[in-house]
């Protein structure tokens, strides 16, 4: 379990985390989302002890990162790829890391396969693709069996393959009873794999909840229709005070009435349906509905404006190839 309470962090000026509270519970997957400079990084910096927050507090099963003994058996973590000394192959990255926190050479030789680098084990960390990369701080971050994981964009530079593996890697560990923290900006991904949403904005919290509650308190509950009769329709949804827009291919599309009641009026009026769904919103839109007010760089046509302020019993992969410029 992480607990963050009042966490808060200055940097002169700018204040990049701002009062955070919230928990990170074992057993689910917990997505941690907010637009680009929201304040991410810099938290899970906080968590485990890479920077020192101005107040409050980070608790790993109830002690401080610096409190831990031996920290890679309690949690791994992904933050950067690519920091890793080049001049070092993968194994031996590892197995500097396995002796400074007591863990057994022989679990090297595990994560190497359970990320599917045995291969590549004995090759230079400096001539690997970034998904080759992400791939060793994958096994870096398992290599303690940590109860607690923690992964910032893990699916960067990996092919698909490679993201359904990580993808099952994260749920899995999640039923294990582990806890599982993940950030990412890819939200059809994020959608795919977490149970829980954290979501920041400016470095302030704008929700703790559950992927279904999010969508559901972020989005309004669109209703698609389909008839042969559609002039007929229009006209009984607009006599019913019901608003209806015209949608390509001939579909009518109506925010803010359920499903139900159309279709009730559709019978009483005896007009034939050919379609008749609700839609959800997805979680990239939900996500834009909560946070469009505290998106600190708007892109525009030709400039960017700034606004404001045992091992786990995992999945294995596939094995990657022996030429190292190319990700499996």
């Amino acid at each position: 379990m992480i607990e963050l309470e009042g966490l808060t962090k200055r940097y002169g000026d700018k204040l990049a985390v701002d009062n955070l509270t919230f928990t990170v519970r074992p057993g689910t997957v917990t997505g941690f989302l907010g637009p680009n400079g929201a304040g991410k990084s810099t938290t899970m910096r906080m968590i485990l002890g890479l920077d020192h927050p101005t107040a409050g507090s980070v608790r790993i099963d109830g002690r401080r990162y610096q409190e831990l003994k031996d920290p890679l058996t309690y949690i791994g973590a992904l933050l950067d790829a690519k920091a890793v000394h080049g001049g070092r192959s993968a194994y031996n990255h590892l197995l500097c890391l396995a002796q400074s926190n007591g863990i057994p050479a022989r679990r090297v030789d595990e994560v190497l396969d359970i990320v599917g680098l045995t291969p590549v084990a004995r090759k230079k960390a400096k001539n690997f693709s970034l998904g080759m990369s992400q791939r060793l701080g994958i096994a870096a971050a398992l290599l303690g069996d940590p109860r607690i994981l923690m992964f910032d964009e893990p699916v960067n530079g990996l092919d698909p393959e490679g993201i359904q593996w990580i993808r099952s890697l994260m749920k899995s560990l999640a039923a294990q009873g582990r806890t599982v923290f993940v950030s990412s900006h890819l939200m059809s991904e994020m959608a795919l794999t977490a149970d829980h949403l954290v979501v920041i904005g400016q470095g302030r919290l704008l929700a703790d909840m559950s992927m279904a509650d999010f969508i559901a308190q972020n989005s309004q509950c669109r209703v698609r229709i389909r008839t042969p009769e559609r002039e007929r329709m229009l006209d009984v949804l607009h006599t019913a005070g019901i608003t209806a827009v015209e949608k390509d291919g001939g579909l009518l599309e109506v925010e803010g009435s359920r499903a139900e009641r159309i279709g009730e009026l559709a019978a009483e009026h005896r007009i034939v349906l050919h379609e008749l769904s609700s839609q959800q919103s997805s979680l990239e839109e939900a996500f834009m509905q909560l946070t469009a007010g505290s998106v600190e760089y708007h892109a525009h046509t030709g400039q960017a404006q700034q606004t404001g302020g045992t091992g786990p019993a995992v999945v294995p992969a596939q094995p990657v190839a022996a030429d190292t410029k190319k990700e499996s």
